[in-house]
């Protein structure tokens, strides 16, 4: 399953603390007029003039620059301890040459050269400087060098440097020094969003950073911390954005956050839009990280008995009663939830969601003009397609299964000529794209099975195949009456159940073992059940 709705990517200057600047004034608050055009030229001349090319011997110049600044601050703090207007100088100097540094983001392909001169031992022990601007310093210098912009191509020495920070703690010094840091300091604030920002880059770079931070540091809890505030505010949002990251394909993380309470914490961030909507784009994106982070959490089994029990399947059910902007993120909740969870399932019907969830399937889903996406409706009608499979999934007998298939009864089988409209419409976009995979093998571009079966679940495949599945289960009911509507709608069509069967068949002989050898193997039989008895 998918987790996010679509892929963000948002840097810490995009979160930024408070309003900008105004757009026609300078740094010294005077407007743009009154400045001296000549002057500017003159600087912009002098300043190209001072930009040395970016090479081996450029890198080792700083770095040697670097590293005698700071030996002169570390033995001016030792000799004037009790006199901090003594080393006040040798940290000017310091702080000018970390900037300094920065002019290496120019250059990515120097990385390892920077490695082997073993100075990122230096920048990164300096995080924790006493000195929290200096501290500060090394955050923005780690956010210019790993940036993806500059990174752009150089995966290799992207690798080099990252792997150089990884083994010289970088990660947890990061995490240290962000607990000193204050929200309610401007400057603080910044080296905050840039802290998280380094953390997301070195997570692009290296995917196995999402689990070692969690394993070395207290970055979890502090996120934690940052969602539950009930005030939206900028750093919220961040923190919703890099929980969604480190969760996303980490299991190990999910059970991690799941131990300490964070289906709680996550369900109480979410509660707090049930009966109302965001009030800015970055409020929604915030919302949408945490249901992100919500679905995650529910891919663990002993996540989803956290939610039932705290009651996250009725607050679902209350959000989409509500039909305000959360309400396809609690049906994609509630997808995550039921799946190969019985008892999620159960505990839905007994909360009155059936009549929720067929209001949805038979197409009476609120469109809520914030929402843009072109495929909002129809990715909400396949999570509800997935929704009722994993009910009859789930609910195999007594008054519940009979209550879910009572729906399909009522009001002259409407709901079965819902489902054989949507079986149609996902049967003729399936065959498209089989007619045009088909076109292309003539045309001499080769694809093998299983691109070409990835492309027709791309086309609705997976929706056809589980509409089909609730037809099975349907027919299995021996119902009389629904196997007749199911029979006359689909000679309506020119079809048969052997149309059904073929693509149950299909569906049988890709079920894989991402769950295990003995899961795939119930999937199979119960499969196999459905084309026996049509």
């Amino acid at each position: 399953m998918d987790v996010s709705n679509q892929t963000r990517k948002r840097k810490a200057t995009d979160a930024g603390h408070g309003s900008p600047p105004p757009a026609y004034r300078g740094s010294d608050g005077y407007e743009a007029s009154s400045v001296d055009l000549s002057l500017l030229e003159a600087l912009e001349k002098s300043s190209h003039h001072a930009v040395e090319a970016l090479d081996l011997k450029t890198l080792k110049k700083l770095v040697l620059s670097f590293e005698r600044r700071l030996r002169d601050n570390i033995a001016a703090r030792l000799k004037y301890v009790e006199n901090p207007e003594k080393f006040a100088d040798s940290e000017v100097d310091l702080h000018d040459d970390l900037q300094k540094l920065k002019v290496l983001a120019g250059a990515p392909e120097l990385y390892p050269d920077l490695v082997a001169s073993n100075s990122v031992p230096s920048i990164v022990n300096l995080l924790s400087h006493d000195n929290s601007d200096i501290a500060n310093d090394v955050v923005q210098l780690l956010q210019d060098l790993t940036d993806e912009d500059a990174l752009e191509d150089n995966d290799e020495p992207a690798r080099v440097l990252v792997d150089a920070l990884v083994e010289n703690n970088v990660l947890e010094l990061l995490v240290q020094n962000m607990n000193r840091l204050s929200e309610a300091d401007p400057d603080e604030a910044t080296a905050i969003y840039a802290t998280l920002t380094v953390i997301e880059n070195l997570v692009e770079v290296k995917p196995a950073v999402a689990e070692l931070v969690c394993e070395r540091t207290k970055l979890l809890r502090w996120l934690l911390t940052k969602i539950k505030v009930r005030e939206f505010e900028g750093i919220k949002q961040y923190a919703s954005e890099i929980l969604a990251i480190l969760l996303q394909n980490s299991t190990a993380n999910q059970k991690r956050l799941g131990q300490m309470n964070g289906v709680d914490a996550v369900l109480e961030g979410v509660a707090m839009y049930k009966s109302k909507d965001p009030k800015t784009p970055d409020e929604e994106e915030m919302l949408e990280n945490l249901f992100d982070c919500l679905c995650c959490l529910l891919m663990p089994l002993e996540n989803k008995e956290r939610f039932v029990n705290a009651e996250g399947v009725e607050l679902m059910i209350i959000i989409m009663k509500q039909k305000k902007y959360a309400y396809g993120s609690a049906i994609r909740a509630l997808d995550f939830a039921m799946t190969n969870y019985p008892p999620a399932c159960e505990r839905f019907v007994d909360v009155m969601g059936l009549k929720t969830a067929f209001a949805a399937f038979m197409g009476k889903i609120p469109l809520n003009k914030r929402i843009k996406r072109e495929r909002y409706k129809e990715e909400l009608e396949e999570r509800v397609i997935s929704l009722i499979a994993s009910l009859f999934a789930g609910i195999l007998r007594g008054s519940r299964r009979d209550r879910l298939l009572s729906k399909f009864v009522e009001n002259e089988f409407e709901k079965i000529d819902r489902l054989m409209e949507l079986y149609m419409r996902y049967s003729d976009r399936v065959r498209s794209e089989a007619e045009r995979l088909d076109q292309l093998e003539l045309d001499d571009l080769e694809l093998d099975e299983d691109e070409k079966y990835n492309r027709k679940l791309e086309s609705g495949l997976y929706s056809l195949q589980l509409v089909a599945v609730i037809l099975g289960h349907i027919w299995c009911s021996e119902h009389s009456g629904m196997r007749a509507r199911i029979e006359l709608l689909l000679k309506q069509q020119k079809l048969s159940k052997t149309d059904v069967k073929q693509i149950l068949q299909e569906y049988h002989d890709n079920i894989g073992d991402l769950d295990g050898p003995e899961e795939k193997e119930r999937g199979q039989a119960r499969i196999q059940l459905f084309i026996s008895a049509m």
